[in-house]
């Protein structure tokens, strides 16, 4: 695991945003993304810059369950207005949050990753420690489900939306074994409310309590935190 402390998260996201345009330079053809305001910085310096993922494959970690996707809070929404949008891919998959039948849903995107095995995935770090929506207490060999959010996940995106009661309980999420798959992963923390999460997924036992340890057992990955995320690592 490599850790990189920066200042701030407009230095994470140029660092993040320079190592995908390095894997695309050297061959990448699938990228897994994520949502949130962790990776927006990244998406900023991704479009500003010559990359092109026109011929490329982009798969999304997760989506809310019962959201459409122009519903302005669905993570298919976001994808498109903070990079689809001005940076195209040739194909980008994101759960489909209206799907009637989780069991065939999941099962599709599964599918759709072993098809595109993925080269470069992008993580952000939950307060609880999950990747994806694989909160504590996840299997580590789980691969996309439908999971229900913990009342600190729902604490957590409540800000986003206009009353805590309309933040979504259930999201489709790709599974810690689908992640552990990807050749090559970067994570981003930002923030105080993160340290306790980053310090455990760092120098803490592997444990499913921590969803984010589980990294430790992987190669080619690169953490990518800023000071007030990183200020309760032992080693800095």
């Amino acid at each position: 695991m490599n850790v990189i402390i920066v200042k701030d998260q407009v230095e994470g996201g140029r660092k993040a945003a320079d190592m995908v345009i390095d894997a695309v330079k050297n061959g990448a053809k699938v990228l897994g993304l994520a949502t949130g305001s962790t990776p927006e910085t990244m998406y900023k310096d991704l479009i500003a810059s010559d990359v092109d993922f026109t011929k490329m494959t982009s798969i999304n970690l997760d989506e809310y369950v019962g959201l459409a996707p122009d519903d302005d809070q669905s993570y298919h929404y976001f994808m498109a207005k903070h990079l689809f949008d001005a940076k195209p891919f040739a194909k980008s998959y994101v759960p489909n949050g209206l799907a009637k039948d989780a069991d065939a849903e999941t099962e599709r995107y599964n599918k759709v990753i072993a098809d595109n095995p993925i080269d470069l995935q992008v993580l952000g770090l939950g307060r609880n420690g999950h990747i994806g929506f694989n909160e504590p207490g996840s299997p580590i060999d789980a691969q996309t489900r439908k999971v229900a959010l913990t009342e600190s996940t729902i604490e957590a995106n409540s800000r986003n939306f206009e009353h805590e009661e309309d933040v979504p309980k259930f999201a489709y999420s790709m599974g810690i074994g689908s992640i552990m798959k990807s050749h090559n992963i970067i994570l981003m923390a930002w923030g105080t409310e993160k340290a306790d999460a980053v310090k455990g997924m760092i120098e803490g036992p592997v444990t499913p309590d921590c969803p984010a340890s589980i990294l430790q057992k992987k190669d080619n990955v690169t953490v990518i935190v800023d000071e007030a995320a990183a200020s309760k690592l032992s080693n800095k």
